[in-house]
């Protein structure tokens, strides 16, 4: 999930992990931002989740990491669904990218940036997943994001 504070973007992974595709953006507000996720918990049978994590571009945790891990809190409480936490560093800036480029008006871009980077975040995890199955993971490839409350001075 890329978490935003209007809107979620949610993607999911094929049965066997090896690839993302974008489900869909669910606007956050009114409580109601809940149901839909845990009904979407049921429907894909998810076993776990991953949310994206804002870090610097140094690898430090921003303020906006604490929102996610407020995020996080509320999912525990509610939903109880294991929760992964991916480095989303760039990926919003790369989904707007990859629209531009796709011919995708503003307006629809707009709508979906968020769907686009969650597919990017979860396709990042399960390529690191599928890396670690099979030990052929790269020094130069990103890793899981630490823990904010890890990062800071």
């Amino acid at each position: 999930m890329d978490v935003g504070d209007k809107r979620i973007g949610v993607a999911v992974s094929d049965e066997l992990g090896w690839t993302a595709q974008g489900r869909e953006v669910i606007v956050r507000g009114d409580g109601r931002e809940w149901v839909r996720l845990a009904n979407l918990v049921a429907e894909t049978e998810a076993t776990e989740v991953v949310v994206g994590m804002p870090l610097s571009l140094s690898g430090r945790a921003q303020a906006a990491a604490e929102k996610i891990q407020a995020f996080i809190a509320q999912w525990q409480d509610k939903i109880r669904v294991p929760v992964k936490t991916w480095d989303e560093r760039l990926t919003t800036v790369a989904a707007e990218r990859a629209l531009l480029e796709g011919g995708i008006r503003r307006r629809e871009r707009r709508l979906m940036v968020d769907k686009v980077a969650a597919v990017l975040i979860l396709q990042g995890y399960l390529d690191r997943q599928a890396r670690d199955r099979t030990g052929r993971a790269k020094s130069s490839e990103p890793v899981d994001a630490p823990d904010p409350q890890a990062t800071r001075q």
